[in-house]
């Protein structure tokens, strides 16, 4: 499918301290403009229901989302894609934190506080087909597509190794990236990673009238909320409906629906005989009450992988970077600092 053509916008650089950009459409491009936003300081490509949320750390991540030129093709071939761009460049090599399926950069809105308070040079990315992204006219939202796009914006942005973080499907992302593309990543950091499905499996060859009616259905509050209630361990129902909120934002996207039916069709992240090349060093985060991700799954993946060590966490579910963000980030921060 033809990717958008938003005329030859040459990537900024990141040095120092970064200035926030936005692009307006002129004369059918596009230009780089100054800062700006919608109501109450939001992004004005987010969705309306962005001001139903009441968690605070959602709202201040949300308002530090931009959109970034990524080359996806020819020399004027560009998406506008989501992300969150850390204020200030480091010496130390960056952190990027990937998400979980179907999902966002807001998943990090407590813990990526955090990171920066460490002193730590952080991107938290939107996935190809998930997230804010501008996606008007759909590209393929297959692995293949996932994986160069990323590769694109760390080539035109981050430029240098990755400690690379995948929550959940977000660790398959990470190990599937991780060896194409090994030039681009330091260390892995897994958190209750579900790498072990074998794709989309049967979900793949669905008639089409049907993905979108499961997908359609994927999107519904009511099930929605009962995910996040697997997700943590033990939160209070009034936070549960807020964080489901959260979590369904960019379901809002008009693109959302036929991002989601693409990469389903596609058959899905597929990584189990690419675990044993990861030549990185990396370490996984697993929560104790982790009710989607088996531990003993994290465990095999521990001792599959060449070289990884393993982090539990004690009362904490699947989304430990909501759920505890401190010692995720004492983790992450460690880690990543470690020779």
């Amino acid at each position: 499918m033809a990717a958008l053509r938003l005329g030859s916008l040459p990537p900024p650089t990141l040095t120092g301290i970064t200035v926030t950009k936005k692009c307006e459409r002129f004369n059918g491009g596009f230009k780089v403009v100054g800062d700006g936003g919608g109501d109450n300081g939001f992004p004005p490509f987010l969705p309306k229901e962005i001001e139903k949320i009441k968690d605070p750390f959602a709202r201040n991540l949300a308002r530090r989302i931009k959109r970034l030129p990524v080359q996806i093709g020819c020399s004027e071939s560009y998406i506008m894609s989501s992300c969150v761009q850390p204020l200030a460049q480091t010496d130390a090599n960056p952190v990027a934190l990937l998400h979980c399926f179907d999902s966002s950069c807001l998943e990090w809105r407590r813990a990526y506080p955090l990171l920066e308070e460490s002193g730590l040079e952080a991107w938290a990315l939107d996935i190809l087909g998930w997230g804010f992204s501008d996606l008007g006219r759909l590209p393929p939202c297959n692995v293949a597509s996932k994986r160069y796009h990323f590769y694109q914006l760390w080539k035109s942005y981050i430029k240098r190794p990755m400690v690379l973080v995948g929550p959940s499907l977000g660790a398959a992302v990470a190990i599937d990236f991780a060896v194409n593309y090994p030039e681009a990543v330091e260390k892995l950091v897994l958190i209750n990673p579900s790498v072990y499905a074998e794709g989309t499996g049967n979900l793949a060859k669905l008639p089409k009238v049907v993905a979108y009616a499961g997908v359609s259905l994927l999107k519904t509050f009511p099930l929605r909320l009962y995910a996040n209630l697997l997700a943590f361990d033990g939160i209070p129902l009034s936070k549960s409906l807020d964080w489901t909120n959260v979590g369904q934002l960019h379901c809002h996207m008009p693109w959302w629906k036929d991002a989601t039916v693409n990469f389903m069709v596609s058959g899905g992240y597929n990584v189990v005989s690419k675990i044993k090349q990861v030549k990185q060093k990396t370490l996984i985060i697993c929560g104790e009450n982790d009710k989607i991700v088996s531990n003993q799954l994290a465990m095999r993946l521990r001792f599959e992988l060449p070289n990884a060590s393993m982090q539990r966490l004690p009362d904490c579910g699947h989304l430990c970077h909501v759920d505890k963000p401190r010692n995720v980030v004492k983790l992450i921060a460690d880690f990543a600092r470690a020779k």
